[in-house]
């Protein structure tokens, strides 16, 4: 394609007014009054180019004779004209004026890309980890390099690194106040501290040793005297109650007055304070006064106790090994004793499973599902199963009487809810094996209904134990615990031999020997006595005493009174023996109380006798320690032979609730308000 042809211009002055009306050039057009600048000196033009004299030169010569220029070269640009920074020398009127700046020359594109903005500096705020300033040779690495977890808070240990472009020093110490002696150890690491334990624990047994040897030749230096006052040797259970003062009689032979090398008497031994029952630190004390007359006495006659034998103390080295021992918690008190111990929670889930709610596809499996996983302990298992059948299982009297006793199962003895004895064991053991417990049934003989005591002097009939039937179920410790169900449901009673429903713990918390006293197994292994002794036929049936034991009543258990504590043990009483006869008894446990064990307030205890020839009937008070009750009287006044003597508990006084009323309160009232009882025991007199 041909080029466009430019346009001619005629004068210098055509063709800057032609590049003024360009917008190419930011300069402002001179005034035109201002006189041109006068032509260059000329210059010698190069090869090939015109100079820029030579152009201002031919212009003048131009000017002078116009004429149209010729056309110019279509490769080289025409020569602008040349931009003179320094003043012009002249005259001082050229001087005055300023000298027209020449047009710009044309915007080029640069070859260049500009640099990228600099990053705002950061304030203190947002970066608290580099004090100083870095220059642009600064490692970015290195500064990160130095931060850590650990370092937070701290001043950087390590220099920013610089270049050629920075100070002398090519790299920046940590400051003074950062010495790393000044620091904080660290903490000990896992491993050094099982090391520590590991020494600490090979370490102990010899240091163990080395103060035992050291306390045992200290102690063999020191002089060592016997005790001016020995300790007294507490009873494991409450010594037994006071007797009755007898008639004073002087001894032929007075006791020896110790006496020292000077013949001085000696002082007595003083002796310590009596402890309370159950050794818990009260004031409570048990008098010892001299024994009744014609029966001999039960407690030590000694002023002072015995002397504790030298052979008993530990060693030094025993001493110090129970000193470093750790302190273990102390259990409660009546954490071992099945009487006092609170049976609350097994008895009361126990019920809540009555036998119509059962189902009929599995009843034994869900008995022992909702009665034992939520009790951890096994002893509460074996409770609630026992407590369980009190709830649901009476005695069935028809077919015990009618002779028509037939074997049922376990479902059919639990849907009917009636049963035998050996009704009751096997579906014991049923539930029992189901919930995990090993349980067993235990055939033998039984004290129960129609059992008569041998009289004094008979001999016990041939063995035959059968007739009766309870468990054995293993509870907590691995113990075997003998237990009867059955007779823990209730009893037959009454003139028409009807049941009666009444619970009766005592058949699950009496020990295995107070249990074997009225059970005898066919298997003698089954006796499960805490003593290894196996007991005989003869003298089971015989029992701790060699005639008939008194009537004991069932409200006796009730109200915590142990039967094999009861005296006299002999049902017959003489009358004519001219003695002091002593009743009395104790409670089943130490720690048991009615209040919190038995029906509420302790009941007033009363001796129903009837006076001398059986002419005047009188109630006599009980006296108790709490633990104890007795009371002695005179054999002649107890009656005529053939009546009987009572131990009767007060029910009610003057139409109100008799429990806890007092010994005192009772006499000021005697006589004169109208009072009731219920009687818990029963001599004969003879």
């Amino acid at each position: 394609m041909a080029d466009a042809e430019e346009p001619q211009f005629s004068t210098l002055a055509e063709r800057i007014a032609a590049l003024n009306k360009q917008k190419n050039f930011s300069s402002v057009e001179p005034a035109a009054r201002k006189r041109p600048p006068p032509p260059p000196p000329p210059v010698r033009p190069a090869a090939g180019r015109p100079s820029d004299d030579a152009a201002t030169h031919q212009t003048t010569h131009q000017t002078t004779h116009p004429a149209v220029p010729p056309r110019p070269n279509r490769c080289i640009p025409p020569p602008l004209p040349r931009r003179d920074t320094q003043a012009s020398v002249g005259s001082p009127g050229d001087a005055a004026q300023p000298r027209a700046a020449p047009p710009p020359l044309p915007s080029r594109t640069p070859s260049f890309q500009p640099s990228p903005p600099q990053l705002p500096r950061r304030t203190p705020t947002q970066s608290g980890l580099l004090t100083a300033r870095r220059n642009s040779a600064s490692s970015e690495i290195s500064q990160l390099s130095n931060v850590s977890s650990l370092s937070l808070g701290h001043s950087v240990s390590s220099a920013t690194s610089h270049g050629s472009n920075g100070g002398a020093n090519p790299r920046k110490m940590a400051p003074a106040v950062c010495d790393p002696a000044s620091l904080p150890p660290l903490p000990p690491t896992r491993r050094e501290l099982e090391a520590r334990a590991r020494e600490a624990a090979a370490k102990e047994p010899v240091d163990r040793q080395a103060k035992a040897k050291e306390y045992a030749v200290r102690r063999a230096a020191e002089p060592r005297e016997p005790p001016a006052d020995a300790g007294q040797v507490l009873p494991s259970r409450p010594g037994l109650p006071p007797r009755l003062p007898s008639r004073p009689a002087k001894s032929p032979n007075p006791p020896a007055v110790a006496r020292d090398e000077a013949g001085e008497p000696k002082p007595a031994l003083r002796k310590l304070p009596p402890t309370a029952i159950g050794g818990f630190g009260a004031e409570q004390s048990t008098p010892q006064p001299p024994p009744v007359p014609g029966r001999p006495s039960a407690t030590a006659d000694d002023d002072a106790p015995p002397p504790v034998p030298l052979a008993s103390r530990p060693s030094a080295a025993q001493i110090d090994a129970v000193s470093v021992r750790p302190v273990a918690k102390a259990k409660p008190p009546n954490n071992d004793c099945w009487v006092c111990r609170d049976w609350s929670g097994p008895d009361g889930v126990a019920a809540q499973f009555p036998r119509e709610t059962l189902p009929r596809g599995d009843p034994v499996g869900h008995l022992a599902r909702g009665l034992c996983e939520q009790l951890p302990s096994y002893t509460d298992k074996a409770r609630a199963i026992f407590t369980w059948f009190h709830h649901n299982i009476s005695y069935d009297t028809v077919a015990f009487f009618g002779n028509n006793v037939k074997r049922m199962s376990v479902e059919d003895t639990i849907f009917s809810g009636r049963a035998v004895c050996q009704g009751y064991a096997e579906a014991y053991k049923a539930i029992a094996n189901r919930a995990g417990l090993d349980c067993v049934v235990v055939g033998g003989h039984g004290k129960g209904f129609g059992h008569a005591p041998l009289k004094k002097g008979e001999r016990p009939p041939p063995p035959k134990p059968d007739g009766h039937a309870w468990n054995a179920v293993r509870v907590d410790r691995g113990d075997w615990k003998l237990l009867d169900a059955c007779w823990g449901a209730g009893h037959i009673g009454g003139a028409n031999n009807s049941y009666q429903k009444e619970f009766s713990p005592g058949q699950f918390t009496a020990s295995n020997e107070k249990f074997g006293l009225r059970h005898f197994p066919s298997d003698p292994s089954h006796q499960f006595r805490s003593d290894g002794r196996t007991v005989s036929w003869e003298e089971y049936f015989r029992g701790p005493v060699d005639g008939e034991p008194p009537t004991f009543y069932t409200n006796g258990h009730q109200e915590g009174i142990a039967e094999d504590s009861v005296e006299p043990k002999e049902r017959d009483i003489p009358v004519h023996g001219g003695q002091v006869v002593r009743f009395q008894f104790s409670k089943i446990c130490e720690h048991w109380t009615p209040e919190k064990n038995g029906l509420g307030r302790p009941p007033l205890l009363l001796l129903s006798i009837h006076g001398v020839d059986g002419r005047k009937d009188d109630m006599v008070p009980f006296e108790t320690n709490g633990f104890w009750h007795w009371v002695d009287v005179d054999a002649r006044d107890l009656g005529a032979p053939g009546q009987t003597v009572e131990v009767a508990q007060m029910t009610s006084i003057d139409g109100k609730d008799a429990r806890g009323v007092s010994a005192k309160e009772y006499l000021s009232k005697k006589g004169r308000v109208g009072m009731a009882w219920a009687y818990v025991m029963k001599w004969e007199l003879v």
